[in-house]
């Protein structure tokens, strides 16, 4: 069979395929393909399966008609529970059903003839999904199926090209089919298998200088090892850039690498440390970096595009192989549709609105347009385009930070996507959606915009006049700034700040230390991987080094000022988007308010993991001496619940003291209701005013239908706030506020003062305003107090 002809065949070799073989074995394979049979680049040899190999697999099993009574019982796809049941059935069916002989001996078969060709028994492969859309050429199912390293052996390889057939129905892959409208019986898929590298180093690069899209330079990122770990960000990689035409290196950019990804002989793979002598030393050779870079060259010249490629340095053979090729997206779009920016500009008086939402983070940007819809994608995105999503959540963060600006379809002024825009001071407008005009309708990738935050407008092209006004407001480059003098406060004022790579750009700011810093930031930007599963990887020392490593970064640059640090408080469907999270993590109706926060800590299920943020925590403190940390509990339930953590946290070797404090957030209506047995447990409380009033109000503030309902300012909120103040001040506890409102309600503040708050935390772009109105509140009552004059506020806040 494998003989017959192309279009019936199971099986195709790699030299048979070319890049207009896309509906037989899909994109990838039909660039690895490409690459093998018409051009003269290194590509590791193999073969692919073929769609029609999938579909004979479906249909000889019997497994459509089950596939497709599955979907038709979803009845809402947006419910991820409800889509996930399905999904996971449909992937099981896949599993468990037996290949039939004939299809399964054709893999066998080719595995012993790839064995054969390389002058290898049982060579270890890699085996890569490579999705098809029949007639569909404008789909894009990148990233959403599955890829397997280091496998060895024919009945592991039919096995796993199996499990590649499963991953087509993903939660994400299938979700992403049924919103683009495409019948799955349209989708194939094709596994390529390919002789594995065992790289000692990898990367990536492109053929087009991505930061600014410059086509005459290539850029080159190398990382020792496999080369998964530059795709999650788990390592920096060293940067160079090669110009095309003189085919030097014209830039350079070495960094320290501590960590790699390894195959393990037997098969797998495994993190290790990068030797001593090596960490600080050049991945690739120039002499490398140029070979590559002629690859590049070669590549773009034969596909007549920018092209984003993938290349491993073989550690046996000292060679460098491409491992895969594929078009640039954003620059060869803007390219196709736009050969320069300036065509984009346009006149104020001429700009066209796009969409309006709420003006969440103030600012103004313009850019190229990237729209994702899936958290999958999250990887395509480049510094410096504007995010167009319809929510962002912790996971989106390492995106987020790169972007020139964010819009969002939902949303309102505390949701995710605001807090951390307003935190890292990126122009942010979200809830367009709200205003009758969802932004990922109307925007698409590769549009030029100007996004205006401050006004909640996003303007079609880029309006220089508006960029221009922004840029004058701005001191020039040189000019002398006159230094700026706070008066001292009685009340201090405190910063959120969860990114360690802004501490240092933001301790100089007149806060008297961090009063929030929010530890998700570290897990998404950082480590990547759920705490179980690194547990049962057997890396726990991941965690505790990666956490310990952030945390005291900003509390280096803050000391010696306060840090209080918020321990984990991701909800289950966060915990999920990390690695490995799925099978630690359930699929709760309203994680909101599920196993989130304390409730974590002392589960026997979670216990091991929580115990790794306190042992990074005492790192921090003992080995590295910085006493300036504190911890935070948040969303503590019941009285039982904060003694439960308090006392593992004891156990631990965290001992509450004069240079310890142990706060719990505020957040829960019993948290107020009995402060007066909180109390015992810890040192005090920082209200989280978002939770709160959400909580009291029973209002969604994520739910756009509802938002306008939910305000802080709520006299059941002020209530609230004012009873745990007196409260917590009978037993010597201090309050501090951490939500938005300071941020946002001069006349909050005054409120918090006027009832005795001794601390609000508020973002980095509002704490010199909030320094300059506490000092005005605290001036005034002063003075009021002394005259016995003022306005007096007639509100009732005691509790009855």
């Amino acid at each position: 069979m494998l003989k017959s002809s192309r279009d019936t065949a199971n099986v195709l070799w790699f030299n048979e395929l070319h890049r207009k073989d896309v509906n037989l074995v899909g994109g990838k394979s039909s660039s690895l393909g490409e690459m093998t049979s018409s051009m003269d680049v290194p590509v590791p040899y193999g073969f692919a399966t073929t769609a029609r190999a999938y579909q004979y697999f479906m249909q000889q099993t019997g497994l459509n008609d089950k596939v497709n009574s599955l979907l038709e019982s979803i009845k809402d796809y947006e419910d991820s529970n409800e889509l996930h049941a399905a999904c996971e059935q449909i992937r099981n069916l896949i599993v468990d059903a037996k290949m039939p002989d004939d299809l399964a001996s054709d893999i066998k078969e080719a595995y012993a003839q790839l064995a054969e060709k390389m002058g290898q028994v049982d060579p270890f492969v890699a085996i890569r999904s490579s999705a098809t859309a029949e007639d569909l050429p404008n789909a894009s199912f990148a990233g959403q199926q599955e890829s397997y390293l280091n496998i060895k052996g024919a009945a592991d390889v039919v096995d796993r090209v199996q499990q590649c057939y499963s991953s087509l129905f993903t939660d994400r892959a299938t979700y992403y089919r049924h919103k683009q409208g495409f019948p799955h019986e349209k989708v194939a898929l094709s596994a390529a298998v390919q002789m594995m590298v065992f790289s000692k180093a990898s990367g990536i690069m492109f053929s087009v200088n991505v930061a600014d899209g410059d086509e005459s330079k290539i850029v080159i990122d190398a990382i020792y090892g496999l080369g998964e770990y530059i795709v999650l960000g788990k390592v920096t990689p060293d940067h160079f850039v090669v110009d095309k035409q003189s085919m030097k290196i014209v830039e350079k950019n070495i960094i320290k690498q501590q960590v790699e990804l390894m195959r393990v002989p037997d098969g797998g793979t495994i993190e290790q440390e990068v030797p001593q002598v090596l960490q600080n030393k050049q991945v690739l050779t120039d002499a490398q970096v140029i070979e590559l870079a002629g690859y590049a060259k070669e590549i773009e010249r034969h596909y007549g595009c920018f092209m984003d490629m993938e290349y491993a340095l073989d550690a046996n053979t000292n060679r460098l192989w491409i491992v895969q090729a594929r078009p640039e997206t954003v620059w060869s779009q803007r390219k196709k549709h736009k050969q320069t920016e300036n065509q984009d500009v346009v006149a104020e008086k001429d700009a066209q609105i796009a969409v309006r939402g709420l003006p969440a983070s103030p600012g103004l940007a313009s850019g190229v347009v990237h729209v994702i819809d899936d958290p999958k994608d999250i990887n395509e995105f480049k510094e410096g385009e504007i995010l167009v999503t319809l929510m962002t959540s912790p996971d989106w963060v390492p995106a987020m930070k790169k972007a020139a600006a964010i819009v969002t379809n939902s949303g309102g002024m505390t949701c995710h996507a605001a807090i951390v825009s307003r935190e890292m001071q990126i122009p942010c407008i979200v809830g367009t959606k709200s205003q009758n005009v969802a932004a990922t309708e109307v925007l698409k990738t590769g549009d030029v915009v100007t996004v205006d935050a401050k006004n909640g407008i996003v303007y079609m092209g880029k309006v220089e006049s508006i960029l221009k006004k922004s840029a004058a407001s701005a001191p020039m480059s040189g000019q002398a700034i006159v230094s700026e003098i706070f008066a001292p406060t009685a009340t201090g004022v405190m910063m959120n700040l969860g990114d360690p790579d802004l501490a240092d750009k933001y301790s100089t700011l007149p806060a008297d230390g961090i009063g929030l810093m929010r530890e998700e930031f570290l897990w998404t930007s950082f480590i990547h991987e759920h705490p179980l599963y690194l547990i049962e990887q057997g890396h726990p020392e991941r965690v505790v080094d990666m956490l310990a490593s952030g945390i005291s970064k900003v509390v280096r640059a803050m000391a010696p000022r306060s840090v209080v640090l918020r321990l984990s408080d991701f909800k289950s469907s966060e915990y999920r988007n990390l690695k490995g999270g799925d099978k630690f993590e359930p699929h709760e109706p309203a994680d909101l308010l599920g196993w989130r926060g304390a409730s974590r800590y002392y589960d026997p299920k979670y216990i091991e993991a929580f115990k790794l943020e306190l042992a990074a925590v005492k790192k921090v403190r003992n080995e590295f001496g910085l006493k300036n940390l504190n911890i935070m509990i948040p969303f503590v339930r019941t009285v039982d619940e904060a003694r439960k953590v308090t006392d593992i946290i004891r156990n631990e070797g965290l001992v509450r003291g004069a240079d310890f404090k142990v706060y719990m957030m505020a957040e829960i209506p019993s948290n107020i209701i009995l402060a007066d047995q909180f109390n015992q447990f810890i040192d005090g409380y920082s209200i989280g005013s978002n939770d709160l009033a959400m909580l009291i109000l029973g209002c969604d503030r994520n739910n756009d239908t509802v938002a306008s309902l939910f305000d802080e300012r709520n006299l059941a909120v002020k209530r609230a706030i004012r009873h745990l103040i007196k409260v917590a001040h009978k037993d010597g506890k201090t309050v501090s506020i951490c939500g938005q409102a300071p941020s946002e309600y001069p006349d909050f503040t005054n409120f918090l003062i006027q009832s005795g708050i001794d601390y609000v935390s508020v973002n980095p772009d509002m704490v010199k305003e909030t320094k300059r109105n506490v000092a005005h509140f605290e001036q005034r009552i002063m003075l009021d107090k002394a005259t016995g004059r003022g306005l007096e506020d007639t509100t009732d806040y005691d509790w009855k």
